[in-house]
Formats: structure tokens, sequence, C-alpha cells
């Protein structure tokens, strides 16, 4: 039995443990079933998420002219603090980031490898925690739109960390922290404009991972070069495949890959 498709973020339920889909256009698969089971994955061509066509992916499932154009892949998408469609400023299209900043956002710490701030939509949470990997996270702020979160992430950051270390996070070398207590001590360093969205009364979301073998020393399959590669699947967290090699396999990074999947 095989399936095939372009691969796109994985879709999450959240369970104890989560659930976890590859969706493609006619069909999906549920990872969690395939835990234990050896599996094929094969480089097909490129398939741009924009424009369709089969051209060397550049970054976020994206063609190099298509990265440049679409406003999805606009720099307040990585720096919220840039959004400017509160102001009714356009970057790209002031009609899709009206509709994508201008709705609440979460400024968070998550833990995964270490506490780290970060910014999501509203609605988004609890997917953007599963999607980096953390086992526990809690909202700090609740904005009503990107900007705010921007600004208030990027007075935060100089307290605390805003990255992951994807190793760490994948061996699962990880401390339980009191992100209540991580949350008090970060209070006092919101900006004015912000603090009147402080979130007061509210405790720690716990995240369990479908992982039966955590990899001492995690490699990254390109499969582009490799173009094929077979292993058992063990685990599967944030947006990594981890096989019983300690070869993992990141979708997220992956996206705009036609690939083929063969399972036994």
């Amino acid at each position: 039995m095989f399936y095939q498709g372009v691969l796109t973020k994985m879709e999450t339920e959240f369970t104890s443990p989560i659930q976890y889909y590859l969706v493609f256009e006619n069909d999906f698969i549920n990872l969690n079933q395939l835990l234990n089971k050896t599996i094929t994955l094969e480089f097909v061509k490129y398939q741009c998420l924009n424009c369709g066509q089969d051209k060397p992916i550049y970054r976020q499932g994206f063609d190099k002219q298509c990265f440049y154009e679409v406003p999805q892949a606009a720099d307040w998408v990585m720096r919220p603090e840039l959004s400017k469609a509160h102001l009714g400023i356009e970057e790209r299209d002031l009609e899709f980031e009206k509709k994508t900043q201008l709705q609440p956002h979460i400024v968070y710490l998550a833990n995964s490898s270490n506490v780290k701030v970060g910014v999501t939509r509203k609605s988004q949470v609890p997917t953007r925690w599963i999607d980096q990997g953390a086992h526990e996270a809690i909202e700090i702020v609740e904005v009503p739109n990107r900007y705010l979160a921007g600004i208030t992430e990027v007075a935060l950051k100089d307290h605390v960390s805003d990255k992951t270390n994807w190793r760490t996070m994948l061996k699962n070398e990880i401390k339980d922290e009191n992100l209540v207590e991580w949350r008090e001590q970060l209070r006092s360093y919101i900006p004015a404009e912000s603090k009147e969205y402080f979130i007061q009364n509210n405790s720690e979301t716990n995240l369990e991972f479908p992982v039966l073998k955590y990899p001492e020393k995690p490699r990254s399959l390109n499969i582009v070069k490799e173009q094929s590669y077979t292993g058992k699947l063990v685990g599967v967290k944030g947006q990594y495949l981890i096989f019983e090699d300690e070869t993992v396999f990141n979708i997220r990074a992956n996206e705009g890959h036609v690939v083929r999947i063969s399972l036994p």
C-alpha cells in the first residue's frame, strides 16, 4: 500500500497522546497507527504550495519567486512586531494581512528544549505548542492584534529565550519548569501597551507525544539528496518523524515536496 502527495504541516488532535495526521489532497494517514512499523519515503518532485509548479522549494513550501510575493511569507509572519495592518498599511496584501493580524493573539511560554517565549494566534492554541514539541506551556497575555503580541515578545526575549534547540527537544533532554512562576517573573517586563492584557489566573497545559523511543544522536534526513529512505517509525514529536535508527524527518521543513510513502 502506498500514499502520494505534497507534504504540508502535519495536522494534530490534542489528545493524550497527541494524534498526528499527514493530509494529502485525496487521503490522509494517521501516523500514530504506524508506530513500530517500517515505512519507505521516496522523493517524487517539488510542488510549490502557491503556484503548484515543479520548481525547487526555497522556504516555507514556496519556490523563490512565490516566497518573495505571497503574503503568507512576508516579514511580519516571522517578526510579528513588524505588523502594520492595525494602521491600515499594506505590505503585500492588506485584506489578507487584516484578516490574519487583526485577531486575538497569545504571547506564551513553552518548554520544549528550554523555556522560550513565543507568539501565536489564539485560534492556534495548543496547535502551536504541539508543533514546537513543547511538553508544557502557558499563556502570558492575550492581545487584540499581532503587533501588540510582537512588541511584547520583543520585550520579553531580552529576559528569556525565543529559540528551541531541535536536537534537545527530540532527545527529550528536558526538565519540568514552573511556568506560572516564570510568567510572574516576566510580568514587569511586559510593555505598557500590553499590560492590561496580562492573564493572571491560568495554569500550565501539559502535552504528551506518541514516542516509543527517543534518539540519542538524531540525524536529519535530506529526502531530496537521498531520494529514498526506509526505517521503522518509533515516534512523532513536534513536526518530526522519529525512526529507530535515530534518523529524524522534519515534515514542516519539507513542505512543498511531493513524496511517496509505502506501508507494509
